[in-house]
């Protein structure tokens, strides 16, 4: 019964911790000084938001790689790596995908695949990056209340919208940002996100 109590309290601190941590860090006080009254944000604003911060760690790590390391795949020695990706085809297939993930938006602007395969420098990969980030922003800007949840095409188990496709590609890219991880570790380089500020 006691383990069953401190394993509810920790449970608990666990779940108050943020809001506690968030009211302090705004001026205000677990006894309830300043209370936080919720308030609408466009879906656009907080989906951009969110696209934000995963895109300072993704740029992040893609910078910190050094350019005579960019063609780096693990060693099929060290494990199950046989036909993985490079860390420049990991980089350029985000690239990719950030383009074609937000096509169904109607933005123009986005570049055929085959142009970002065939990018070899890093400065011409992180840049092809940040420019299909820029586009993803854009994509996200079009989304309203009234559009966020509205059908796009698609399979119908996937029951696609706007929100629904930005989430993905924000889960997308950093399914990859992990794997960079790891290349970069094994290089020696401590991802920007994960150092000490």
């Amino acid at each position: 019964m006691r383990l069953r109590g401190l394993l509810c309290a920790g449970v608990c601190m666990a779940l108050a911790g943020p809001a506690l941590v968030y009211g302090q860090e705004n001026g205000g006080a677990p006894g309830g000084q300043k209370t936080f009254t919720p308030t609408a944000v466009a879906p656009a604003d907080s989906l951009n938001a969110a696209l934000s911060i995963f895109e300072e760690e993704f740029v992040g790590a893609a910078e910190a790689m050094p350019a005579d390391k960019y063609n780096f795949a693990p060693a099929t020695t060290i494990g199950l790596y046989s036909g993985v990706r490079t860390f420049a085809e990991e980089v350029k297939h985000v690239t990719q995908a950030n383009y074609s993930l937000m096509r169904g938006y109607g933005v123009p602007g986005a570049p055929d695949a085959k142009t970002i395969d065939a990018l070899k420098t890093k400065d011409d990969i992180v840049k092809a990056l940040k420019d299909s980030f820029t586009y993803m922003h854009t994509a996200i800007s079009t989304i309203t209340p009234e559009n966020a949840f509205m059908s796009l095409p698609g399979p119908p188990q996937y029951k696609l919208t706007r929100a629904s496709l930005a989430a993905y590609g924000m889960g997308h890219l950093m399914d990859h940002y992990g794997q960079m991880v790891e290349y970069l570790r094994m290089n020696g380089i401590v991802p920007p996100a994960s150092q000490q500020k």
